[in-house]
């Protein structure tokens, strides 16, 4: 019997979607100055957002059940996903990391038929998202959003671009990960219950993602090319004027980047890696620049308190998914996705009981098709979020233009999917 707890939970879980996008109005507040500059600055930070208000939820819990419960209750949620996003988000922002994937895109963007400006803009848009299923989404995220921010995002014009692109971006990086069974936090969740592996997901998956992936790449470069190429919007050559990293040290960091995702069900392991990574990082400081430990923080904190609501909206989630057709379920998800977390969504739908092979595809693939619409909408989005939103005016980007972006690309993907 759902009880005052679930309720307050929901209340709080509608609260914190509602502030997630009031982000701008906070940002503008907190620019202005003032005796309360730095609470509206707190605010505008959407990576706390549902760790603040998450920490509303353990108060009241304390409140109405009493310290044990409460504790019992965060004690029993499964904060292994936000660390695992912290630590990959450190390490595949490394400077040795960054350097040899620039290498790389621009290789591919060499064997690309078209003007250098248009084929690297492409592929930071494509193969880069799809290199998601391989690495895990997380990095993927993490390396395009570096590579367009360093690249692309430095100018203050064009804020209309920006948002086309970061709406291609996360909607490419949520259904790029399809081509195998460990890379999507969604698929992740479900793909043991399921019965699913990496065969089973390029097959049935994979090649509908890969296709929408170069349509919404492609679209939008040709969308741009016009300005890409006149070089109004980039690429913006790097200032940085230091000797290259030697190829020791990032065939070092690629191993770290490896034996992380290899250990991503394994919190001690994989904290205990990214621990020794610091360390060495550290001591090699000259091939370094300032390693995202604030920012990863900042992101494994937003998903933690997404952690911490989410888990008491079964009560209405999984019903709700129980009964739809597997059509209907699958606009259903996609909607659904935006306002929840997928990996969560996917979750619930798993514990149905007597569901068909159609309606279980109809929840995966809903769930990563509407990946791209918001912030809270994927596990990687607050990690691009996070590293892009000072390229936009205030410092923040609208919750509501993202949306916007995003719907084409969206759309794009639904129909592959339904193909």
């Amino acid at each position: 019997m759902t009880g005052f707890i679930e309720y307050l939970a929901t209340a709080l879980f509608a609260l914190a979607v509602i502030h997630t996008f009031s982000v701008p109005v906070f940002a503008r507040l907190a620019n202005k100055g003032g005796p309360n500059a730095g609470m509206w600055h707190l605010l505008s930070e959407v990576e706390a957002v549902f760790g603040v208000w998450a920490a509303v939820l353990v108060a009241c819990m304390v409140l109405f059940t009493g310290v044990g419960n409460a504790v019992a209750y965060v004690d029993a949620a499964n904060f292994t996903e936000p660390a695992f996003v912290f630590a990959i988000m450190v390490v595949a922002a490394s400077r040795p990391i960054i350097e040899l994937v620039d290498i790389l895109v621009k290789g591919v963007a060499r064997l690309l038929p078209m003007r250098r400006e248009l084929a690297m803009y492409f592929t930071i848009l494509s193969i880069v998202p799809l290199a998601g299923s391989f690495i895990t989404e997380p990095a993927a995220m993490t390396l395009a959003a570096l590579l367009l921010r360093d690249t692309y995002f430095r100018r203050s014009e064009q804020v209309g671009f920006k948002y086309l692109t970061i709406g291609v971006l996360f909607v490419n990086v949520s259904i790029g990960g399809v081509l195998t069974a460990y890379a999507a936090p969604p698929v992740l969740m479900v793909a043991a219950t399921f019965g699913w592996d990496t065969a089973y997901m390029a097959t049935h998956f994979g090649w509908r993602a890969a296709v929408a992936v170069f349509i919404s790449a492609a679209g939008l470069t040709l969308v741009c090319r016009k300005y890409l190429l006149e070089g109004t919007i980039g690429p913006v050559e790097s200032t940085d004027r230091r000797p290259p990293v030697p190829p020791i040290f990032m065939a070092i960091h690629v191993a770290f980047l490896v034996a992380i995702v290899l250990a991503a069900h394994h919190i001690s392991i994989f904290m205990g890696l990214l621990l020794l990574f610091v360390g060495f990082a550290h001591a090699y400081s000259r091939h370094q620049n300032p390693l995202l430990i604030r920012e990863g923080l900042m992101v494994g904190f937003f998903l933690a308190g997404l952690v911490v609501l989410g888990g008491l909206q079964k009560w209405w989630l999984q019903d709700l998914l129980g009964g739809l057709s597997p059509t209907v379920l699958y606009w259903g998800a996609m909607v659904l996705t935006a306002v929840t977390d997928n990996a969560a969504l996917t979750y619930l739908g798993s514990l149905v009981d007597g569901t068909s092979e159609t309606w279980r595809y109809m929840l995966v693939a809903g769930a990563v098709t509407g990946g791209g619409l918001t912030v809270i909408a994927n596990a990687p989005n607050p990690a691009g979020f996070t590293i892009l939103k000072g390229c936009f005016p205030d410092g923040a980007i609208s919750p509501l233009k993202l949306l916007g972006a995003a719907l084409p690309p969206t759309l794009v993907a639904a129909v592959m999917f339904l193909i």
